[in-house]
C-alpha cells in the first residue's frame, strides 16, 4: 500500500490543532500535512513532529487573504512582491520543519480577467520561486483544484498543470494530483495515474471521497483499487512519495472522532508504515 500522511487541516476536527499531531501518530500515521503552518512558531511545530515521530511532507505557501476568499498569489498581476515574500516564508519554515515540497496556490483568475490572461504571470512567479527553492534543496506543487469548491480557480485539469511544469522548465516542480479534484474534474482517474505518474513529475497524491469530501471509502471512488494501481506503477517507476488524507470526517462530532472514521486505512493491507 502507498504510505499515507495525515492531513491536520482536515482530520481530528475534534481536537485543538497542536493537538492532532500526537492524535495522527497513535492512530498508525508516520507523516503528516496541512494547510498553513504560519500561525504557529516554528519550534513549536518541530516540536510536535519530534515528540510524536512525525515527518511534515507538504504545506501551502501563503495564499494572500484567506478569509477574504484568496486562494494564491502566483497568478495575480500585480502581486508579485507578495507572492516573493512568502515564498521567502514559505521556504523559512519548510528548512525549520525538515519538509521537502511545497505547495504554491495558483490563486483565482481575477473578474473580467481570462484564464490566458494571466499565466504569464503564474509562470514568471513559479520560475523565480523554483530558482529560490532549488537553493534550498526544496520541491514546489501545483495542484488543479475543482471549481465546484474554489470557483474561478487558475489550474482545474492534470494536462494544463503538467503543460505548466513542462512551461517553467524546473526539475523541482512538480503536481499535486488530488485524485478528489481530479474525478470531479475529468474523471478517468486510474489512467491519469498511469499517464502522469512514469513522467516523474507527480509529487505527491491526496485523496478524499467523492462527492462530499469525507472519508475514501464513501462515495463513487474505488480507493482500494486506486491505492492498488498507485503501487503498481510505483514499482515499475520507483516512485516514493506519500498520499495525502485530506478529507472532512463524516464523523468528526461522534464517539472518539476522526479515529473512527479510520476503518478504511486499518483495513488495508499494511506493507508499510501509514
Amino acid at each position: 500500500m502507498p504510505r499515507f500522511a495525515a492531513n491536520l487541516s482536515m482530520l481530528y476536527p475534534e481536537l485543538d490543532f497542536l493537538d492532532r499531531f500526537e492524535a495522527a501518530a497513535k492512530d498508525g500515521f508516520r507523516a503528516v500535512e496541512y494547510l498553513f503552518p504560519y500561525a504557529y512558531e516554528q519550534r513549536e511545530l518541530a516540536a510536535r513532529l519530534s515528540a510524536n515521530g512525525l515527518q511534515q511532507v507538504l504545506f501551502n505557501g501563503p495564499p494572500g487573504d484567506w478569509e477574504r476568499g484568496e486562494r494564491g498569489l502566483a497568478c495575480l498581476p500585480g502581486r508579485e512582491a507578495e507572492f516573493r515574500e512568502g515564498i521567502l516564508k514559505a521556504i523559512d519554515y519548510a528548512a525549520a520543519l525538515s519538509c521537502p515540497r511545497i505547495h504554491v496556490m495558483a490563486g483565482l483568475v481575477p473578474g473580467g480577467m481570462e484564464r490566458d490572461a494571466v499565466q504569464p504571470t503564474y509562470l514568471d512567479n513559479l520560475r523565480w520561486a523554483a530558482i529560490e527553492a532549488a537553493k534550498a534543496g526544496l520541491d514546489l506543487l501545483i495542484e488543479p483544484i475543482n471549481t465546484r469548491d474554489i470557483p474561478r480557480f487558475f489550474l482545474n485539469r492534470q494536462d494544463h498543470a503538467h503543460e505548466i511544469v513542462e512551461a517553467v522548465g524546473a526539475l523541482n516542480v512538480q503536481v499535486q494530483m488530488d485524485l478528489y479534484h481530479c474525478q470531479i474534474v475529468e474523471g478517468d482517474v486510474a489512467m491519469k495515474i498511469r499517464k502522469y505518474l512514469p513522467t516523474g513529475r507527480v509529487g505527491h497524491f491526496q485523496i478524499a471521497g467523492v462527492p462530499d469530501r469525507n472519508e475514501p471509502d464513501i462515495g463513487e471512488l474505488n480507493h482500494p483499487y486506486l491505492f492498488d494501481v498507485i503501487d503498481e506503477v510505483s514499482a515499475q517507476c520507483g516512485w516514493e512519495g506519500w498520499v495525502g488524507c485530506e478529507y472532512r470526517p463524516r464523523r468528526g462530532a461522534v464517539a472518539r472522532g476522526t479515529s473512527d472514521g479510520l476503518a478504511w486505512l486499518r483495513s488495508l493491507p499494511r506493507t508499510s508504515g501509514a
